[in-house]
């Protein structure tokens, strides 16, 4: 095969596949609008938790089984991890807060910490009684400031 009609021939392959690709994407791909963002500060309760805050949204048409926050606040080596249960997918924005023990991670201390935070989208299994987390739909990392009130 000479190089004109080579590149003619892998180019109407690379079409083809394309097309094709197009095709079987999902029509939900598309649809999906979802976002997250925690505060800048977190809060150490006189009860000795953490508290993390924010905001998220994701569009109705998105979870294929039920959608979740995860957070986590870490300093150097010490992570803190806490999740809020299902959330409500309908394309408003709503606020959300997690609240985690530090009797978990008695290293965690007043100052800068990392956190971070995730949307997941979690598919129910066969049998419905345990999740898998399919995958991160949203997520927001940065490093805040965590406020003693003790």
């Amino acid at each position: 095969m000479s190089g004109p009609r080579m590149a003619l021939a892998a180019l109407a392959a690379l079409s083809a596949l394309t097309v094709a690709a197009v095709f079987t994407t999902p029509a939900t791909a598309a649809s999906m609008d979802n976002g997250i963002s925690v505060q800048p500060y977190a809060h150490i309760g006189e009860d000795g938790k953490v508290t993390l805050s924010g905001t998220y949204h994701c569009d109705d048409s998105s979870p294929v089984g039920a959608v979740q926050i995860a957070t986590s606040v870490s300093q150097g080596d010490t992570r803190l991890g806490a999740s809020n249960g299902e959330v409500v997918c309908d394309g408003a924005e709503h606020e959300w807060r997690t609240t985690a023990s530090l009797a978990l991670a008695p290293e965690i201390h007043p100052g800068r910490a990392l956190a971070e935070v995730r949307l997941q989208e979690i598919r129910r299994t066969g049998g419905g009684l345990l999740s898998l987390p399919v995958k991160t739909v949203a997520e927001d990392v940065q490093e805040i400031e965590l406020i003693d009130h003790r």
